[in-house]
């Protein structure tokens, strides 16, 4: 399915701030990084330093066929072999846990930002974009902020120290060498920053493809049922398609990175026997010294080269910084205000004054919109799609707030309530119910953990879903599998309403929850509502209307206003949109059932 969603465009180019943000993860482990910083210093250190040692086993050792300081230089030798294997040991293990705590930090300071959104931002970000925030993105920053540094920090002391160790052996040599360090970097850093630009299009796209992934896997059903496997693959072709050809561009540059280097470090190479072969001459340096000098210049090619990939992926991890971080600094719609209490109970009284909604500038919802709700009362919402009956119930759910307007609960204005009085007071039935991973048992107790087993039965007792649940291989223990694909649509109505009994709501909403089933299990979920709804304030969205007959108002919303109210037979008799409603279903239902034909009158129906 075609996928629009446009990721909104980041910098690649350093940025100090963010940079700061990133570093701020490391704070509260200050001491590790101490640690493997420590270490990786020990490490890069002796590796110069076994250069050294090599020009002094060949000049004092060999050359001078002195066999004492022969050994004495391969004894220092082996006990800085076995010092540094305790140092690698050190910075890797370090570094490896200091990488999962960091990011486990970050996905769970994102995992809890996300629970604080309103419903308005998670309508207009796709789910592929905030899991690929969560898992790649934050992954990077991890990997920025210790394996970025190790190699950072090991990449510039190996530089420094090989620079000092041949200034002490020849620093004319040296300062030749020094010559060709530069313009072996400004080339490193100069491919990176191309392969950079092909590797953000490459995530870019990468975003796109994750995204399309799960509208096709979540939607899968509807993919087979309208025979959109061909032009799916289509988009999806033409999407990897673009990806491959970035992927495609940064490798082949990638590929001609390497060679390139190699190439001026073989000049490089070259300057050295030539201007070494010379001093060696003249005396200023032993055949060690450009030995040592050789090994040192071909040792710096990998970390000049791996400067250069630390840049370019310090980059990236800026990039996916700042994804994370518009994420963090996204602010809900729907916040607390300054001195918000939670009453402790709700009576259920509900008023809307006034009340004007918009999801969209200069396209309002709801108009002007009046309704005063008395405690315990019974509201049916009927109507044509897109007149605003769902709007009605996330309002009063506080999902989302009214643009214009006041809504009251208990005469009081529910901005003054905290989301959590609220929200934990509400019971809401969906019309397609979802179940979590795990149990019946687990699914019902959801939301009221302290919840006895005993409870979790009479819930479902309540909810006409005991006799069911028994009839399963494992009863409660059955397992439900992914968003409960294991059990039927009206099972997991049943389910759902029995997590709803057993929240003890204050105020019910029972939004289409019969709509998807047969008319046997519509009976189960009718009684399981009845029982649920008793003596509480409710609300009930429905298409099939004999499910609201009872209902002590019925109110009939088009274009985000009250068409017609009363109760049912009061409808009927008024003869207008609801009765047109109830004659259509009415006659509908009886064409499938018995295959009669005929008007009905207001009487008759």
């Amino acid at each position: 399915m075609s996928y629009e969603f446009e990721e909104e465009e980041f910098t690649t180019q350093f940025n100090g701030r963010v940079l700061m943000r990133i570093l701020a993860f490391l704070k509260p482990y200050w001491y590790w990084v101490l640690g493997f910083v420590i270490m990786i210093a020990g490490t890069s250190v002796t590796d110069s330093y076994f250069t050294y040692l090599s020009k002094l086993i060949v000049d004092e050792g060999i050359i001078a066929q002195n066999s004492e300081r022969l050994r004495q230089l391969l004894t220092t030798y082996g006990g800085l072999a076995i010092f540094q294997a305790l140092t690698v040991f050190g910075f890797i293990y370090l570094a490896g846990v200091l990488g999962e705590r960091v990011q486990y930090d970050i996905r769970r300071k994102l995992f809890n930002h996300l629970q604080e959104l309103s419903f308005s931002y998670f309508d207009k970000t796709p789910v592929g974009w905030i899991m690929s925030r969560v898992t790649s993105d934050s992954q990077r920053i991890a990997e920025l902020v210790t394996w970025g540094l190790v190699d950072s920090t090991w990449s510039i002391l190996n530089i420094t120290t090989s620079l000092i160790f041949m200034a002490i052996i020849n620093w004319r040599l040296a300062l030749l060498v020094g010559c060709i360090v530069p313009v072996m970097g400004a080339i490193a850093f100069w491919f990176k920053q191309r392969i950079l630009v092909y590797f953000r299009r490459v995530r870019k796209l990468n975003s796109k493809i994750t995204g399309a992934y799960n509208e096709s896997i979540t939607g899968v059903r509807v993919v087979k049922a309208q025979v959109r496997e061909e032009k799916n693959l289509e988009e999806f072709s033409f999407k990897t398609t673009a990806m491959y050809k970035s992927a495609y561009r940064a490798a082949w540059l990638s590929a001609l990175f390497l060679p390139i280097i190699q190439i001026i470090g073989a000049f490089g190479v070259g300057g050295v026997v030539w201007y070494g072969g010379l001093q060696v001459q003249y005396g200023d340096i032993t055949i060690g010294g450009v030995q040592a000098f050789l090994s040192y210049l071909t040792f710096m090619m990998w970390p000049i080269q791996d400067m250069a990939r630390v840049y370019a992926e310090m980059q990236q991890s800026i990039a996916s910084s700042e994804r994370v971080f518009s994420l963090i600094d996204a602010q809900p719609d729907v916040v607390d205000q300054d001195g918000a209490i939670d009453p402790g109970y709700i009576e259920g009284e509900v008023t809307f004054e006034d009340v004007t909604f918009r999801y969209e500038e200069g396209k309002d919802v709801l108009q002007n919109f009046n309704l005063h709700v008395r405690p315990g009362e019974h509201i049916a919402l009927v109507g044509p799609t897109g007149g605003g009956k769902s709007t009605i119930v996330n309002l009063i759910c506080r999902f989302y707030e009214p643009t214009e307007g006041v809504i009251r609960i208990d005469g009081r204005d529910y901005t003054g309530l905290t989301q959590r009085a609220i929200q934990s007071r509400i019971g809401m039935v969906l019309q397609t119910p979802h179940l979590f991973s795990g149990t019946i048992r687990d699914n019902i107790r959801y939301g009221h953990l302290d919840a006895t087993d005993e409870d979790v039965e009479r819930a479902a007792q309540i909810a006409h879903a005991h006799n069911f649940i028994m009839e399963l291989e494992n009863g409660y223990d059955e397992d439900v599998g992914e968003g409960g694909n294991l059990l039927s649509v009206g099972q997991k109505q049943l389910i759902s309403i029995a997590r709803a009994v057993l929240a003890d709501p204050d105020i019910l909403i029972m939004d289409e929850a019969t709509s998807s089933v047969d008319t046997l299990t519509e009976s189960y979920i009718q009684m399981g509502m009845d029982a649920v709804m008793e003596g509480r304030t409710s609300f009930v969205i429905a298409h099939r209307l004999s499910t609201i007959k009872r209902s002590d108002r019925i109110l009939v919303i088009e274009n985000g206003k009250i068409a017609e109210r009363g109760t049912h037979s009061e409808l009927i008799r008024a003869g207008g949109h609801y009765y047109d409603l109830y004659t259509r279903q009415f006659r509908r239902d009886r064409e499938q059932v018995y295959g009669l034909y005929g008007d009905l009158s207001p009487s008759t129906a």
